[in-house]
């Protein structure tokens, strides 16, 4: 690693110009291009205390031996030389768009005498009309099958068209009359180029002129009684219109415009653009990239703009580009995109009407084709496997952690705190299971209290199924206080609170909380089940814990295994600023590179325990504010106890009610009707309903829902729903 001090440039040897920089390695290779207003005042961000650098850049410069610049007269022309130098030396720590080469586009030969329609990916070549770029083949196939009814331009390649010139026939698209054959002179050169440019206009959006004078023709030859021609032209028009038709009309004004969206995380981004042309969506294309440096949404985005321009010009360049971000500065950009187009052109961020509601189009498209991204990378086996093996080499681990469990606290400002358990088998999430806690060992807000509580809660039970398994004589390994009853059954700190119910949707995920969950959980063989048969919960031990949060919270999680006397099971945690690995007793994080397959698995487990844990806190808080004197009820289901507020109208007059009146509701025996009414008439009546919008008092008479004091219904929280949502951790 370099010492960026070792080839730190002389003060006053770098001018403050315009210009381009590249940092090259040991081995002369260039890893990073980039422009500045300033060359001095942008170099010199580079070369200070390493401690105060991005990771992303860090790494960069600790990679780079040398760094040299070339000085231009504007900001445009250094625009044009960092892309020009980005693809000639494709530097590793700068943007790259992945699979901008594979769409298929609509390709019309005008470079040849006589032009060719064909699909076509790959670079562009100079004399070539393209169109698109399409999702699938088979789309551009479609579009020109209707219109070579009305423009029969040759589709041929140049073996065909060489032998029907040599035999003097045509293939079977001329003799049905979807090629005009000029590989046996039934056009002229000129005729058909003139056809293959009309053709062009029209997939360039021109189509209203094109379809008036087809009408125009159409009534003419009606009015001169030529009914088959007039049919021919009707027949053509409705083709037309049948392929304007696959593409829906989403601007009214007939715009020509590219629309740009990104969707970005910590590590990659994905950058979606929709082609319209003549108010229709002619194209769409996407890309992924990793961010490989600490970038800004409107780097991202002039990244994008340089990709998508940096070789066109003329038509090519739309009059409307509209992005979510706009670069800093905006003024070189726009600049550079006019020369490309030799007119003006609009760089701007959609702020209202349909412009604003495409965008929002093209954003869920970014946002989808992000998660299908990570879902590819995630299920690749081989991707897998070196997560594991760099997060080992990382933390320093004899072998790859084959199950992980990350832990994650939330609460809501210190209410209904409750931690999750997540578990990622060989790199994959085993969601059967994933484990909730509720803690409860203090009241309030500690983050680091909390972690230590849930970690020793886990451990005890893992503990203990292993003694129960007999891998160790009765009473070892287990501190005072954590001995099994008799029967082996859970102690009375154990026993399943109320409310504990599987939520969340996942396909035999574990609900409950933690140690006190009875959900399945995975088996692997007899012997790691209990006598009744069902699978143990906490019998298989993680090769690492990995915990939502610094220091702090590994030092906790730490604690807790050592009071345990547990020294197999490695912890680290990751800090959500910096994306920083946090080892116990160390005073420095671990920082693996942003490119790196460990850090990404990593951080999808972080994300699903953050995920999982919120979804039960809300979950809980939502219970609390819903619940009433019925949910105390032993045995008393959900579909009992609907049916006794549809037979009384409400709680208070269900409370007035005598047993045998209870026991006229349908499925409620005497037995059930008892334990009702004992229960409602321990419980403390609740004031008058209001309602939170007026403020006005509601008669429960009325039908206005009634509540307990102690769990009253959805109270007015202070903040919008965005704000509280900020609240929660």
């Amino acid at each position: 690693m370099a010492d960026p001090s070792s080839y730190r440039p002389r003060p006053g040897e770098i001018p403050d110009s315009p210009g381009v920089y590249r940092f090259r390695d040991e081995h002369r290779r260039v890893i990073y291009v980039g422009k500045a207003k300033s060359l001095r005042q942008r170099l010199a961000n580079y070369f200070q205390d390493l401690a105060n650098l991005h990771p992303r850049t860090r790494t960069m410069v600790t990679t780079a031996a040398s760094v040299e610049w070339t000085v231009v007269s504007t900001e445009v022309e250094a625009l044009q030389l960092e892309y020009s130098w980005i693809k000639e030396y494709d530097p590793r720590f700068n943007v790259k768009y992945r699979d901008d080469k594979s769409y298929p586009y609509l390709a019309v030969t005008m470079n040849e005498e006589f032009p060719r329609v064909q699909v076509m990916r790959g670079h562009k070549k100079k004399g070539v009309r393209y169109f698109g770029p399409y999702g699938h083949a088979w789309a551009i196939r479609d579009t020109v099958d209707l219109l070579l009814r009305v423009f029969p331009v040759r589709t041929c390649s140049a073996g065909v068209f060489k032998n029907a010139a040599r035999t003097g026939r045509p293939c079977l698209l001329g003799y049905i009359g979807k090629c005009s054959a000029p590989c046996v002179g039934r056009i002229t050169p000129d005729d058909h180029w003139d056809l293959a440019d009309e053709f062009c206009d029209f997939m360039a959006g021109r189509t209203g002129t094109y379809l008036r004078r087809l009408e125009r023709q159409m009534a003419d030859a009606a009015e001169e009684m030529e009914y088959e021609r007039a049919a021919r032209l009707r027949d053509d028009i409705g083709a037309l219109r049948k392929a304007m038709e696959k593409s829906a009309v989403v601007l009214a004004d007939a715009t020509d415009a590219d629309l740009i969206a990104v969707a970005e995380d910590e590590l990659e981004a994905a950058v979606q653009i929709f082609h319209v042309r003549g108010g229709r969506v002619r194209g769409q294309r996407g890309w992924v990239t990793d961010k490989v440096e600490e970038i800004t949404t409107g780097a991202l985005v002039e990244h994008a703009l340089q990709q998508l321009y940096g070789e066109e010009s003329g038509d090519a360049v739309p009059k409307e580009v509209l992005v979510p971000a706009l670069p800093d500065p905006v003024e070189p950009v726009q600049q550079w995109l006019t020369e490309r187009r030799g007119s003006g052109v609009s760089l701007r961020i959609p702020q209202r009407g349909d412009k604003k509601a495409l965008m929002e189009t093209v954003q869920r498209n970014a946002q989808q084709a992000l998660v299908l991204h990570k879902t590819k990378r995630a299920s690749d086996l081989t991707t897998r496997s070196r997560a594991l093996e760099e997060i080992a080499e990382a933390l320093d681990l004899d072998s790859a952690p084959l199950r992980v469990e990350c832990y994650d606290i939330s609460h809501l400002q210190g209410d209904d705190v409750v931690a999750s358990m997540v578990v990622f088998e060989d790199g994959l999430a085993r969601k059967s299971e994933y484990r909730r806690f509720q803690i409860k060992g203090f009241e309030g807000q500690d983050d680091v209290r909390s972690m230590h509580e849930v970690i020793t809660r886990r451990f005890r039970r893992y503990l203990a199924e292993k003694e129960k398994t007999g891998e160790w004589a009765d009473g070892e390994g287990l501190t005072d206080g954590e001995q099994r009853t008799e029967d082996g059954q859970r102690t009375a700190d154990e026993q399943r609170t109320d409310g504990e119910q599987r939520t969340d949707g996942e396909a035999g995920t574990a609900g409950g909380t933690g140690p006190d969950d009875d959900g399945e959980a995975l088996t692997h063989g007899p012997a790691l089940k209990d006598e009744d048969g069902r699978p143990k919960r906490f019998a298989y031990p993680p090769q690492l814990v990995v915990v939502d949060g610094g220091q702090p919270q590994v030092a906790a999680a730490q604690r807790a295994l050592d009071e345990l006397g547990i020294d197999d099971v490695a912890v680290c945690g990751l800090a959500k600023r910096l994306e920083e690995v946090w080892l116990p007793r160390e005073d420095d994080p671990v920082v693996l590179p942003r490119t790196s397959e460990g850090l990404y698995l990593l951080q999808r487990v972080r994300d699903e325990a953050h995920r999982f844990a919120i979804t039960y806190q809300r979950a809980k808080r939502a219970k609390r504010f819903r619940a009433g004197p019925l949910d105390d009820v032993p045995g008393l289901g959900e579909t009992r106890k609907q049916a006794l507020i549809k037979h009384f109208g409400s709680v208070k007059r269900l409370r007035a009610a005598t047993i045998d009146q209870i026991c006229e509701v349908p499925g409620i025996g005497r037995k059930t009707a008892e334990t009702v009414a004992a229960a409602l008439a321990g419980a403390t009546p609740a004031g008058p309903a209001v309602n939170t919008a007026t403020g006005e008092i509601m008669d429960d008479e009325d039908g206005a829902p009634e509540t307990t004091a102690d769990a009253p219904g959805e109270p007015v929280s202070a903040g919008t729903p965005d704000e509280r949502r900020g609240q929660e951790k």
